[in-house]
């Protein structure tokens, strides 16, 4: 399996709100992503200026991303579907993330139906694991 990079014709989410930069693999049981944060993220400039660190929220959101990519790709869903994020369960951050480092998100898919997508995810600087996270997406469209 090739590793894919043109997330924007699976996502409709653009810069400065993507967080997946490709998908490693993938299959019908869940994916493998990769994100690398710059010292260009925008939340850096806030969130700490003397310490950068990414947000918790937005390790979930990089995560919920990369799963959705994965389905897209997968063509699991109508042409144009959109992932409203519904819940988030089971969170746990557990080392930070800097600017510079590259997240690898191991993505499992745990419902997949054509309304609905629950997925967990661990999200890995190197072997250290980072953040967890269970959540479930609605599947809509933007009529």
């Amino acid at each position: 399996m090739e590793r894919f990079t043109d997330i924007e014709s699976l996502l409709p989410h653009r810069k400065p709100f993507l967080f997946v930069d490709s998908i490693e693999s993938y299959d019908e049981k869940g994916c493998v992503c990769t994100r690398k944060f710059t010292d260009e993220d925008f939340f850096f400039k806030g969130h700490f200026p003397q310490y950068p660190v990414v947000p918790g929220v937005i390790l979930i959101e990089t995560m919920a991303q990369g799963g959705g990519a994965a389905l897209s790709l997968q063509k699991s869903f109508a042409e144009g579907s959109l992932f409203f994020l519904a819940t988030v369960d089971k969170v746990k951050f557990r080392n930070q993330v800097r600017p510079g480092d590259t997240v690898r998100m191991e993505v499992t898919n745990l419902r997949v139906s054509p309304k609905m997508v629950k997925q967990s995810g661990k999200a890995f600087v190197g072997d250290v694991l980072c953040a967890e996270a269970e959540w479930m997406c609605l599947v809509g469209s933007a009529n």
